[in-house]
């Protein structure tokens, strides 16, 4: 995602929400929108086994009897 992608992206969102976001608001959203998907991209090519995923220890507590 370039950045010209993610203020396009950002815009159309903010406008299906209704959303006001002036131009320089838009602009800050999609730098952050940016930086986020570079760092999901640089997760993605690390190479994981099932084995290495720990989803699996999230084990949430009962609720109390009442």
């Amino acid at each position: 995602m370039n950045d010209t992608q993610a203020l396009a992206y950002v815009q159309a969102t903010a406008a299906a929400v209704n959303l006001p976001l002036n131009p320089a608001q838009a602009q800050r959203v999609a730098g952050y929108l940016a930086r986020t998907a570079s760092m999901a991209a640089l997760l993605d090519g690390v190479p994981l086994a099932p084995h290495d995923e720990l989803a699996e220890i999230y084990c949430p507590k009962p609720f109390p009897a009442p």
